[in-house]
């Protein structure tokens, strides 16, 4: 674990660096949709840190630090609602959005996301109830997966009646697809496992193992990056969809031929 800890660490904070650099040069004018992301990598940045204190304080000191750890990993879950939400509203009240859509706004909810986190994070280490923290595991982390359900169907929806550009709407599917493959597959094991697990039951390896997933978090949070650059993504995007275009087209041609 050790080992895999400080490769994540290694590679993931010089290109966090990068690409929190790269998308503040994105920000003109009212084009927020950046802000969400530049705040969802500051979040892994943190996270980046609290592991770099974890692995080289001793673990009667590692307190400020985990605290620290929670509130980023907290945060970096909300960053991640609001991306899939500025992304459902633009094109499902794409009006109604275009004139709300500011960077006073964005920049209020990043702090209500901020300190929505701090509020959520300090009975854990207030309280230290297991009782407390299944509760607050189950409402704050788990009411992510329904939003985030309800955001992919409800643009997918509207994506087809909109005149948006075919390549606009595959990046915007992609983003949204990746938010809930990232949240699904990296954090929903470690909060059924808070929320489930039994004292009797011996769970320590699913415990390292589920807690290594959440570590490779900020990871796949650098693809977002890349969802938001034109170019390569384009690319991959277009023959993923010609590709099932023509085995579509091919099942017909052989239905027929049949």
């Amino acid at each position: 674990m050790n080992v895999v800890m400080w490769i994540i660490i290694s590679v993931g904070l010089p290109l966090t660096l990068v690409a929190i650099y790269a998308l503040y040069s994105m920000v003109r004018g009212n084009h927020v949709a950046p802000i969400y992301v530049i705040n969802l990598l500051i979040s892994d940045l943190i996270q980046f840190c609290s592991m770099i204190v974890e692995m080289a304080v001793p673990e009667d000191r590692r307190t400020i630090g985990h605290i620290f750890y929670l509130l980023s990993l907290f945060a970096s879950i909300g960053f991640m609602v609001c991306i899939a939400l500025e992304r459902y509203l633009g094109i499902a009240c794409p009006l109604w959005y275009r004139f709300r859509r500011t960077i006073k706004i964005t920049v209020v909810v990043s702090v209500a996301v901020w300190v929505l986190s701090l509020a959520f994070i300090l009975p854990l280490f207030l309280g230290r109830s297991y009782m407390l923290e299944k509760i607050i595991f189950g409402v704050f982390l788990l009411l992510p997966l329904p939003l985030l359900i309800f955001f992919l169907g409800g643009t997918i929806r509207a994506l087809s009646a909109s005149r948006v550009p075919s390549d606009e709407k595959r990046r915007i599917v992609g983003i949204l697809v990746l938010v809930l493959l990232i949240y699904t597959l990296l954090f929903l094991p470690t909060i059924i496992l808070v929320v489930a697990k039994e004292d009797t039951l011996d769970t320590w390896s699913l415990s390292n193992l589920s807690v290594m997933f959440v570590r490779l978090s900020p990871l796949a949070d650098l693809l977002l990056y890349v969802f938001m650059k034109k170019g390569i993504i384009d690319k991959l995007l277009a023959s993923v969809c010609c590709c099932r275009m023509d085995s579509n087209d091919s099942s017909r041609t052989n239905r027929n031929d049949i």
